[in-house]
């Protein structure tokens, strides 16, 4: 596995070796070991995974505050999506700004997103399954969110705002300035 710095360097992008062969291949998507010793302790209480239908499709951008923060070990495990993280520690030089990363199926790539950021994903194709690995078990008294396409975030989303598919709760959440309340 390589484990690699994005621009926000607490965000780890994972690129694991797929072994192939005639038959189709094999993938070692997770090691405790290398995980720790490349990212830290992490302990994975709750596994996930989310079908979007239609192309365009915007899920997020939504964290959890503390006690019940959640980092997330992301992976697309059909079809294709672009993740984003966006930094909400107060205290770190890179609040606000936000990474980027492709995953498909394809490539096994899998985004680490440690506690303190929001997450969200765009689908680049349909009928995108995403799998997660949380380390809190979801809280509905902690959960909160960020509009998706706050201007300030600068995120530059594969779909126009008017073609996206979005879900109700997440055209009405703040601008990050709006909620800086949650932040440390």
């Amino acid at each position: 596995m390589v484990f690699e710095q994005c621009l926000i360097p607490d965000v780890i992008k994972i690129t694991p070796k797929r072994h192939g062969d005639a038959r189709g291949h094999f993938v070692e998507l997770f090691r405790e070991d290398l995980f720790r010793s490349n990212i830290g302790n992490a302990s994975f209480v709750q596994h996930n995974q989310s079908l979007s239908r239609p192309a365009g499709t915007v899920r997020g951008l939504h964290y959890q505050v503390a006690p019940a923060a959640q980092g997330k070990l992301v992976r697309c495990v059909r079809g294709a999506i672009l993740d984003v993280a966006v930094d909400l520690r107060r205290s770190s030089p890179t609040f606000g700004r936000h990474v980027a990363v492709e995953l498909s199926s394809d490539t096994d790539v899998q985004l680490w997103i440690p506690e303190g950021f929001a997450h969200g994903f765009c689908t680049l194709t349909p009928d995108a399954e995403v799998w997660y690995a949380v380390t809190h078990v979801y809280s509905p008294a902690h959960e909160r969110g960020v509009l998706w396409n706050d201007p300030e975030l600068g995120i530059e989303w594969p779909v126009a705002a008017e073609a996206a598919t979005v879900g109700p709760r997440d055209l009405v959440q703040p601008k990050l300035r709006e909620c800086a309340a949650d932040f440390a």
